[in-house]
């Protein structure tokens, strides 16, 4: 089962509290084009419906990159979450090989 995910560009220069605030989650995307990683951001909305259908390590999602015209399948690598408030903070995906 393929979940459709599509994000943004993270912008240079932007603090992820800032990001957080204002409803949405950086991450990262490694492997997409060799050891190169690309920074992102995703809705927290959509983040929040990805976690539950989702596995880490385990199920594939089909994350799509407008602005650098990118789409393919990657793995949730790891989700980093607040301590005690238990929001996500990070999530970080791995391009998996076609």
């Amino acid at each position: 089962m393929a979940i459709t995910l599509e994000s943004k560009k993270r912008p240079e220069g932007s603090k992820p509290n800032a990001l957080r605030r204002s409803g949405l989650i950086p991450a990262n995307l490694y492997g997409h084009n060799g050891a190169e990683s690309i920074s992102l951001v995703l809705d927290a909305k959509a983040v929040e419906r990805l976690l539950k259908q989702a596995a880490v390590n385990k199920t594939q999602v089909e994350l799509s990159i407008p602005e650098i015209e990118w789409t393919g399948k990657t793995v949730i690598r790891e989700v980093q979450s607040h301590p005690a408030k238990g929001t996500t903070y990070h999530i970080s995906f791995f391009a998996a090989k076609a």
